[in-house]
């Protein structure tokens, strides 16, 4: 099994900080650091917001109200203490009083993150008409899976779009699939098994299987059983208690559940406005058609069995990993063969 602390995140939820470890790039190919291009354009923490944005009006929504810029946190405050934790805020839905709160850095981790939160406020602001009762995702995962699903629209593609690259660096970044799929997988695929056993943990200490005195090692068996994770730490540790939704008691399914609805998601948008490339080129930016399909999925809220939502958006009234699957097709082709001949997995 792997020592979780090798792989530049603590909870070994994603592995991009080992990516350059674990794949080596061809000198020649071009390779886009999103970093380095916020840095360079010396974007404010405000504009990347605005660029969010940008991608949710391009698909048919309604701008955000002025006092969701007035009253939202982008930056951390000097003078007092806050949770830094990203999250995403629909105080008043009567008066669409939406905000988020997020101490922003100027990086690619918070660029995406900034399109995920401002998912949840226009999912909020497109099922605030509805009666109290309504106003939340079709089932716990559709908030996340939405928030997720515009991530996947970031391709080289896109930030050409947006003028962030040219269309001749846009199209020489896309004969580096293989580089681009790998740092993607690192973090969407690898976290799926986190998810799962993150709540298969809670449910165990809620149910009593697991008790106080084996709250760290059974944390550790789940771990090494679904992420090949292993720890040299003891029962004196609380390990768990690190990670913000076990404190904050916060359901984790949600997030497993988003991971693989977000790529079916993805994948039928694609369909719906035509698209024929391979899957991970594709990009629902500028397409109306895909944004009516989108609203009109939230709009339901919870008016409706969360399988009708699913349906609406997808044809499908079930999760499937095939989304996934062909989404990451052209890595996988490529594991398989970099892997000719190994062992892989752990016992």
């Amino acid at each position: 099994m792997l020592p979780a602390h090798v792989l530049g995140n603590m909870w070994g939820q994603s592995w991009a900080n080992v990516y350059d470890l674990v794949f080596e790039e061809d000198p020649n190919a071009v390779s886009i650091n999103l970093t380095s291009l916020i840095e360079e354009k010396d974007l404010t923490e405000r504009e990347m917001v605005v660029i969010a944005e940008d991608f949710f009006l391009s698909l048919g929504f309604d701008p955000l109200p002025e006092t969701f810029w007035e009253r939202s946190l982008f930056t951390k405050p000097q003078d007092r203490n806050v949770v830094c934790h990203a999250s995403a805020w629909n105080l008043d839905p009567d008066n669409n009083d939406l905000r988020i709160k997020m101490c922003i850095e100027k990086n690619e981790e918070d660029f995406i993150t900034i399109h995920h939160e401002l998912g949840h406020i226009f999912y909020y602001q497109a099922y605030n008409h509805l009666p109290t009762l309504f106003q939340g995702g079709a089932n716990d995962g559709f908030h996340e899976a939405f928030g997720d699903l515009l991530t996947l629209s970031i391709t080289p593609g896109y930030l050409n779009d947006i003028g962030f690259i040219s269309a001749e660096e846009a199209e020489a970044a896309k004969k580096d699939e293989i580089g681009l799929l790998m740092k993607q997988a690192l973090d969407g695929v690898v976290s799926l098994p986190w998810t799962l056993m993150l709540d298969k943990w809670r449910s165990g200490v809620f149910t009593g299987e697991i008790t106080k005195d084996n709250l760290n090692s059974s944390w550790w068996e789940l771990r090494e059983k679904y992420q090949g994770i292993t720890s040299p730490r003891s029962e004196d540790y609380f390990d768990p208690g690190a990670k913000y939704h076990v404190p904050a008691n916060t359901p984790y399914t949600r997030y497993y559940l988003a991971r693989i609805m977000q790529y079916q998601f993805h994948e039928s948008l694609c369909k719906e406005i035509g698209f024929s490339g391979p899957l991970h080129e594709c990009s629902i930016y500028n397409n109306p058609e895909a944004g009516v399909k989108i609203r009109d999925m939230l709009a339901m809220g919870q008016s409706k069995p969360w399988q009708d939502a699913f349906e609406a958006l997808t044809g499908e009234r079930a999760l499937s990993g095939t989304s996934i699957l062909n989404y990451y097709k052209p890595l996988q082709e490529w594991l398989e063969k970099e892997n000719e001949g190994r062992s892989c997995g752990w016992e």
